[in-house]
């Protein structure tokens, strides 16, 4: 991994390609730098899809992260008037892309977009450079977690990671963000970790849906989970609705998990039990990210994802034991492209004659129309895994309900900019949060507008029962 990030460096000097020239659909490297034992000793780990120990030559890193247990924030809904804010006038800057048929309506919930996009010099030259920086370097904050094995209805399980003690200590009004991690992905994950963190911070209920055999969930059933399935997205927003019912949902997915998120978002259309979402780094169109994940340097990402995927396989392999059918389960525990795992097991456990149907078939891109929901899609314009030609703008710029970012840099996953570059959060949080909040405060408004509405009508009918009598 170490040669990974090194040969990067020199890539960057030497690459003739253009930024948009490679990609993939799915999420990719992670890291590790944790200090959560009682000596507080560190060890900086890094992974690519699992949690795999960096060379020694990144051990005597200290752990710079200056992140504090998170305080403990009660959320009160402001009171309000029913009326729209007006906006200070402000415009995004130049550097960045913003569009979108929600775009005036949704730019007064942003404090800073009229700021530069301005990333970390270290990690401004290449977006492979800095989508391996942030993988690395990028401080993990140290959150007590407390998990919940939800059992799905097929007998599969997941993982839900929620704040330990929040279940006292914040009211059952308060918004619950659900957090969906890349492939592969899961509660340890720096940007995760980051903006839970930052979330619960502002008073909100944060819980970390670790799919089937990410972050160690348990694997019960002879099936992982896919770019096309959504039955579990399904069962999780139900549970934790039924759960909290007084509280607004809301949700983030990063990578595979944002291509999941707005498949669900289109899917359910009026029906959704989201109040508002957030997609980063989605790849959109999974057969242009397929087409562009075998290019250059990104066949390093390829195959550290294959591995990690085989990994993750072969603690279950018992499972998968005299699978009858297409399944071809000495490819998948041999993989050494995704494409290969996905020919021999994804696309034959969710029913798809091949890997381009596949594909086809899972891309969030046809969603968009669909989205009801008010979504903000943020991606980065040289992502080298979810492809900036991938992104459905035509759809977006025609609804209503939607708004796109499109930052000149940013990597997958990294966003090393803005005031806590380079080891603290990626510069989406802020501008998430900010949108978060935004349609929080909304809904609350005309929650509160509609009980005065309520009040009056019933103090009326009164007024007039009375004279009745």
């Amino acid at each position: 991994l170490y040669s990974i990030f090194m040969y990067s460096i020199c890539y960057s000097c030497t690459s003739q390609h253009h930024p948009s020239s490679s990609t993939s659909y799915k999420p990719i490297l992670k890291s590790r730098v944790s200090g959560g034992d009682s000596s507080h000793q560190t060890m900086a780990r890094a992974t690519i899809g699992s949690t795999t120990p960096i060379s020694s030559s990144f051990r005597h890193l200290k752990n710079l992260s200056d992140s504090s247990p998170p305080r403990h924030v009660t959320f009160r809904r402001t009171k309000t008037i029913c009326a729209t804010a007006m906006s200070d006038g402000k415009v995004p800057h130049p550097s960045l892309e913003v569009t979108g048929g929600a775009r005036d309506k949704f730019l007064t919930a942003f404090k800073s977009l009229h700021n530069p996009y301005s990333p970390y010099p270290i990690a401004a030259g290449n977006r492979h450079i800095e989508t391996i920086f942030a993988a690395f370097f990028r401080s993990v904050p140290d959150v007590r977690l407390r998990r919940e094995c939800l059992r799905t209805k097929d007998d599969g399980s997941v993982a839900l990671d929620w704040v330990s003690g929040d279940d006292r200590s914040l009211p059952p009004d308060s918004p619950l963000l659900i957090l969906l991690p890349g492939l592969t992905g899961g509660s340890d994950d720096s940007y995760v970790r980051h903006m839970l963190l930052r979330a619960r911070n502002r008073g909100w209920r944060v819980v970390v849906f670790n799919s089937r055999g990410c972050g160690d969930s348990p694997v019960t059933t002879p099936q992982f989970y896919s770019a096309s399935f959504l039955g579990d997205m399904y069962e999780v927003v139900a549970h934790v609705s039924n759960r909290y019912p007084a509280a607004n949902l809301y949700a983030i997915g990063w990578s595979l998990g944002a291509n999941i998120l707005v498949r669900y978002l289109g899917q359910e259309s009026h029906s959704c039990l989201l109040s508002g979402a957030v997609s980063l780094c989605n790849p959109f169109n999974l057969v242009i990210a397929d087409e562009d994940f075998h290019k250059g340097f990104n066949n390093v990402y390829d195959k550290a994802l294959a591995n990690s995927l085989r990994k993750i396989f072969k603690k279950h392999a018992l499972l998968f034991e005299d699978m009858e059918g297409e399944f071809n389960i000495s490819l998948a525990a041999n993989a050494k492209t995704v494409r290969e795992f996905d020919d021999g097991l994804t696309r034959v456990s969710f029913g798809f004659k091949s890997v381009d149907d596949y594909y086809s078939n899972s891309s969030s891109s046809d969603s968009i129309t669909n989205v009801c929901t008010p979504l903000l899609c943020i991606q980065a314009a040289n992502d080298p895994i979810a492809p900036a030609r991938g992104i459905p703008r035509k759809d977006i710029e025609e609804n209503s309900n939607c708004m796109l970012i499109v930052t000149p840099k940013g990597g997958h996953l990294g966003w090393v900019a803005g005031p806590e570059a380079p080891r603290g959060c990626p510069w989406t949080d802020p501008h998430v949060m900010d949108f978060l909040e935004y349609i929080e405060h909304d809904k609350s408004a005309s929650a509160a507008c509609a009980s005065n509405q309520e009040t009056v009508n019933n103090g009326v009918t009164e007024r007039f029962q009375h004279l009745e009598v």
